[in-house]
């Protein structure tokens, strides 16, 4: 009896952790930032649409508070209705395995590592059209606190 109970439970949190995960598979699908394929182009973007850059400095593989960030922040309905509407969006990804960025991709990421001087993971940089910057923050904060943030970013553009 012992053994069909415990047996029983197992089955059960099978189920139902294959059934949690199904769904954060669905909303991640679903939810995603439009990033630019390269600074260049969402420099271009800016100017056209008159809307800041926010170049998103992260270690996707390795940096623990960049996933965090990245899932409580940037695959959300409410920070892309946000993004879509007044920002224009560039990763700059430094992940341990290279082979998850094109090369020149990475080149470009490097130079913009070195321009904003970036030290820390993850760090958001607004810049205007011409790639001055005009907004900054590093580390991990609640995500509520980011939305003041980006608003006044957005405001005083």
């Amino acid at each position: 009896m012992r053994k069909n109970i415990i047996s029983f439970v197992v089955c059960f949190l099978v189920v139902l952790s294959y059934n949690a995960q199904e769904h954060i598979v669905e909303a991640d699908k679903v939810i995603t930032p439009n990033w630019e394929s390269s600074f260049k182009k969402a420099l271009k973007k800016s100017k056209k649409e008159k809307k800041p850059v926010l170049i998103y400095f992260t270690g996707s593989d390795w940096c623990g508070p960049c996933k965090v960030l990245d899932k409580n922040l940037f695959h959300t309905q409410k920070f892309k209705d946000l993004a879509d509407k007044d920002l224009i969006l560039y990763e700059a990804n430094n992940p341990r395995n290279k082979d998850l960025v094109e090369a020149e991709r990475m080149k470009e990421n490097y130079k913009l590592i070195s321009k904003y001087k970036v030290r820390s993971y993850p760090t958001l940089v607004f810049v205007n059209h011409k790639g001055r910057m005009i907004g900054y923050k590093k580390g991990l904060i609640l995500t509520e606190y980011y939305y003041p943030f980006i608003q006044s970013v957005i405001e005083n553009y």
